[in-house]
């Protein structure tokens, strides 16, 4: 059940994500183009991170990743596969990291979400470089990375507390 939990906000997630530039295009035109440029967080990393601090079932939570990451190649119109890998990789590499007992504070959190977004971008322009066919597309992509990083750095201490919720099973009430 927590599973499906986990997908369905992922799937909102999503949905929030692709239309972030409904609200960030006017702010573009307040403050200037080039300052909001790549701006759009990624607001799927920090569940992904979640699941590879929180997460004790190893397949479950590559599972839950690759899943999250196939909903944002095919919402995303990605080339197929490629969020996919990109997710179990960072999944397994917050796994590795080992960042249990760090993730605790706000700044801790947003740090995660700054690096990983950072290893993210990373992989994803590397990839993109090897695999694709227009030679110009990385560079294009490397100039957002920073921005993005910043914009999910921000985001990340909500999204943690979101997917907290979502593994202790929802709000508890306090008695009455």
């Amino acid at each position: 059940m927590r599973s499906a939990a986990y997908l369905g906000v992922a799937v909102l997630l999503l949905l929030v994500q692709s239309n972030l530039f409904r609200v960030l295009g006017p702010l573009a035109q307040l403050f200037g183009g080039r300052f909001m440029h790549g701006m759009t967080p990624s607001l799927l990393l920090p569940m992904v991170v979640f699941l590879g601090v929180y997460e004790p079932s190893m397949a479950k939570g590559a599972a839950l990743s690759c899943a999250m990451g196939y909903a944002l190649d095919i919402l995303g119109t990605a080339p197929t596969g490629l969020y996919g890998f990109v997710y179990v990789a960072i999944w397994w590499l917050s796994r590795v990291a080992g960042v249990r007992l760090t993730a605790q504070t706000w700044f801790t959190r947003a740090s995660l979400g700054f690096i990983f977004t950072l290893v993210q971008g990373a992989i994803v322009v590397i990839l993109i470089a090897v695999f694709g066919t227009d030679n110009r597309r990385p560079v294009s992509m490397a100039s957002v990375i920073l921005p993005n990083a910043i914009a999910t750095a921000l985001l990340s201490p909500a999204l943690f507390q979101l997917a907290q919720r979502l593994r202790q099973g929802g709000v508890s009430r306090a008695p009455m």
